[in-house]
């Protein structure tokens, strides 16, 4: 009786396991179609290729100029004063450039051409995350080391106007610079000061109106002018050289003491716009226009009206608006990582105005505007 009864709860305890095993719903097994098109799915994301990602250039360049999309490069133009035309004049030729690449201009500068006030600047824009940074810089010593923040920031660096160092970006002594887009500034130099010692009969003296030692462009327009004169053999000698700080009214001043000192004065050399605008004023307030020549480097419309008006006789016409836009052309290069396209050293060529060929469409289209 007890054997029986003990069966029997065995039995019971056995049924009550089977019940509780079967409350878990067993997994039901997929269908046909349903494996095939869970393996099918698998197959393709395990072997669909990896798109590659597009660099910042490719990006740039599909990016729709009309402000549909946001520009993926950003590139920052930081010239060497604002307000100057021959930057304006850069400034226009980049942002057109920039425009037709998609690429976000920044365009900053400093009031003077100073080295103190651009470096503050520079260190913004590094802290900003730029891509490019496309510059004039204003001291090629002083200015090494702002930009070589830059590049050690991972921006790529690109001269234009003005260098640092020799610029030399391939072999001299500073080299991260991705290119020196600029004038040849001695051959400048030097063309001027042929022209105007041809205006002057070949002989007599000359004056050069500078603005500060330190400044490249400046530096070698001086150099060429110097070798221009001593090419004459004496014929032609330098007089003096005085240096404005960029500043229009104090060249007018040192000009109007120089007229003083050397009344047989046979030409002026001013070696940037400002520069030659004191000269002129100082020499049209003394009633000397047609007896001192003067050759203007750079072609602002003030140079042009002078010219008009035999206050100036020679104007020598850079090409700023070129310098800008092959810049921005770098810039997209530079931030796709393909800088074979990239030359070191870019020099840009001149255009010589004179009242002969001054309305001619090549001169017309050389003057630079302010706006």
């Amino acid at each position: 009786m007890n054997q029986r009864w003990s069966f029997i709860a065995l039995l019971v305890c056995a049924m009550l396991a089977l019940a509780a095993c079967g409350n878990t719903a067993p997994t039901a097994e997929p269908t046909a179609s349903e494996a095939a098109n869970s393996e099918a799915t698998a197959t393709s994301v395990a072997s669909a290729p990896t798109e590659p990602t597009a660099t910042a250039a490719e990006r740039a360049i599909s990016t729709p100029a009309d402000g549909g999309a946001a520009a993926q490069i950003t590139a920052a133009l930081v010239v060497g004063v604002k307000g100057d035309p021959f930057y304006v004049t850069m400034e226009r030729g980049a942002r057109a450039k920039a425009e037709e690449l998609g690429v976000e201009l920044i365009v900053d500068g400093p009031a003077q051409f100073n080295p103190v006030q651009q470096t503050p600047i520079v260190d913004a824009l590094i802290a900003r995350g730029i891509d490019v940074l496309i510059i004039a810089a204003t001291d090629k010593q002083a200015m090494i080391e702002p930009l070589r923040r830059a590049h050690d920031a991972g921006i790529s660096v690109i001269s234009v106007d003005t260098f640092i160092g020799d610029g030399d970006y391939a072999n001299g002594p500073v080299t991260f610079p991705l290119s020196y887009i600029g004038s040849d500034n001695v051959e400048g130099g030097r063309i001027a000061c042929e022209a105007l010692i041809e205006a002057m009969g070949g002989a007599g003296s000359i004056y050069i109106q500078n603005v500060k030692p330190g400044i490249s462009t400046t530096d070698q327009r001086e150099q060429g002018c110097k070798e221009a004169i001593e090419a004459t053999g004496g014929a032609v000698t330098l007089v003096a050289t005085d240096y404005n700080d960029d500043s229009a009214a104090k060249a007018a001043e040192q000009t109007t003491g120089l007229l003083q000192r050397t009344p047989d004065l046979g030409g002026i050399f001013g070696t940037n716009l400002f520069s030659a605008e004191g000269a002129a004023q100082a020499v049209k307030n003394a009633g000397l226009q047609g007896t001192v020549k003067i050759a203007n480097f750079d072609a602002p419309e003030q140079a042009i009206k002078d010219l008009r008006e035999n206050v100036v006789d020679l104007v020598i016409a850079q090409q700023p608006a070129e310098m800008g836009s092959t810049a921005i052309e770098y810039a997209v290069a530079a931030a796709s990582g393909d800088t074979s396209s990239i030359q070191k050293r870019v020099p840009t060529g001149y255009v010589v105005i004179d009242r002969d060929n001054v309305d001619t469409p090549e001169a017309q289209a050389a003057i630079y505007t302010g706006e």
